[in-house]
């Protein structure tokens, strides 16, 4: 049987990632990249609303954030590769207590050089036809909305296609002779002694173990080193030995609306945002529901990113709720902006986050010879490139990732013994 240097499991976008760091960094290793569908990139990745910001309260997300950006701006020069990169822009409408909370970040952001502009409540209500006041309304001050006072515009932002971003990954990494095996799911991550002794049940508690690889379905594979990059279902791989990640899966669902009259059109193509002349994507106040241009669709993805009740659940094929539209979304979006009176989703689909529920950000660390990678709480395709560098260094033992851009990360920050990371309040 041969033995890899790694192998890594999931070939989303964060085990992409992972692999063409690793790769690119070590050249003469032998990386192997398993995965249970069929193509990368079919699990959560593709359910993904494919957004990016460079707007974060946290200096950890801010950092890992935009020198995956500038990653991206990269690869879209390069003449072999079109991301589609969309740079519509951010724009958060706050009530007025939001827009006090939120003056420390733009402070941060502007001395880090990252624009951006402040709209007044009339402005936006001019431009886009939105109702800034709400609260005099009955039904609105039920459902707790806020009245928008002003909007944040945050030109570094936008969206990027998600396939052409994993096609990069995956023909780069297939050029660097990463072998890939796709219908291979792992079943169990093998525990095994340094040294064994042939004693039934081993490893024994008394014995020198690590993790050797992985049980598939389609047999063993023997690796160096493991690379847990999974997603959603890493968890049901890693607490079979004992390994617990502080990431749960939580469904999220996203609704698409056609721009099917002259209202909503003239929302869709709103001029003066960006050089796209498109609405950028917008977040309501409170609760903060959110919608995304889809201009190839001519059309606006809605979605909202509930928490309680919402269990934590593991599913293999998420279904969108229609009442989650109907009597959620719709009844917010349509307080804010009349056009959407009557409006409904031509299509919809859920996917899942691997949220960290302590402090939302990536979970990268090494146990026993198994590297964990992941918990990305939604924002992993934005992130991807730094996470995979980070993962890269750690696999190779190495203090500080040098991310894109030459920033200098230090790789113990984003794990669990010596984490050092910041809360994050701009949570959508």
């Amino acid at each position: 049987m041969m033995e890899y240097d790694a192998v890594i499991v999931g070939a989303g976008i964060i085990g992409l990632a992972t692999a063409y760091q690793i790769k690119k960094q070590r050249p003469n290793d032998q990386i192997l990249l398993i995965d249970k569908f069929s193509a990368a990139g079919q699990g959560n990745t593709a359910k993904s609303a494919a957004m990016f910001r460079c707007f974060f309260s946290s200096n950890t997300n801010l950092t890992l954030v935009n020198s995956t950006v500038e990653f991206f701006k990269h690869v879209q020069s390069l003449p072999t590769a079109d991301l589609k990169l969309k740079y519509v822009g951010y724009l958060w409408l706050l009530s007025k207590k939001q827009y006090g909370t939120i003056t420390p970040v733009l402070a941060s952001m502007a001395q880090k050089n990252l624009e951006y502009s402040v709209f007044e409540g009339s402005e936006l209500a001019e431009r886009l036809n939105l109702r800034i006041a709400v609260t005099g309304n009955e039904e609105a001050r039920m459902m707790g909305l806020k009245d928008v006072d002003k909007g944040i515009l945050v030109p570094k932002a936008g969206s990027i296609d998600i396939d052409r971003l994993v096609q990069f990954y995956e023909t780069e990494i297939r050029r660097m002779h990463v072998e890939i095996r796709y219908h291979t799911e792992a079943e169990t991550i093998l525990a095994e002694p340094q040294d064994s002794l042939g004693i039934p049940g081993e490893p024994l508690f008394w014995q020198e173990s690590g993790v050797t690889g992985v049980d598939t379905s389609s047999g063993k594979i023997k690796a160096k080193k493991t690379i847990i990059a999974a997603g959603v279902w890493a968890n049901s791989l890693l607490t079979k030995v004992g390994i617990y990640s502080s990431m749960e899966p939580l469904k999220r669902q996203l609704f698409s609306v056609k721009a099917s009259t002259p209202e909503l059109k003239q929302l869709l193509h709103t001029k003066g945002f960006n050089k796209r002349d498109s609405l950028p994507f917008t977040i309501l106040p409170s609760p903060k529901v959110y919608m995304k241009p889809a201009l190839e669709e001519e059309a606006f993805w809605f979605s909202y990113g509930d928490h309680f009740p919402r269990a934590y659940q593991l599913e293999e094929d998420p279904q969108p709720e229609e009442n989650f539209y109907r009597y959620g979304i719709y009844q917010v979006a349509s307080k804010y902006l009349p056009q959407f009176v009557g409006a409904h989703p031509s299509s919809s689909w859920a996917g899942q986050y691997a949220l960290n529920t302590i402090d939302g950000q990536p979970v990268i660390f090494e146990q026993n010879n198994l590297i964990v990678v992941g918990s990305c709480s939604g924002s992993g395709n934005m992130k991807c490139d730094a996470i995979g560098r980070i993962a890269a260094a750690l696999y190779a033992g190495e203090e500080y990732a040098q991310l894109y851009g030459n920033e200098r990360f230090r790789v113990s920050d984003l794990g669990l013994k010596n984490r050092n990371v910041e809360p994050e309040k701009l949570i959508i």
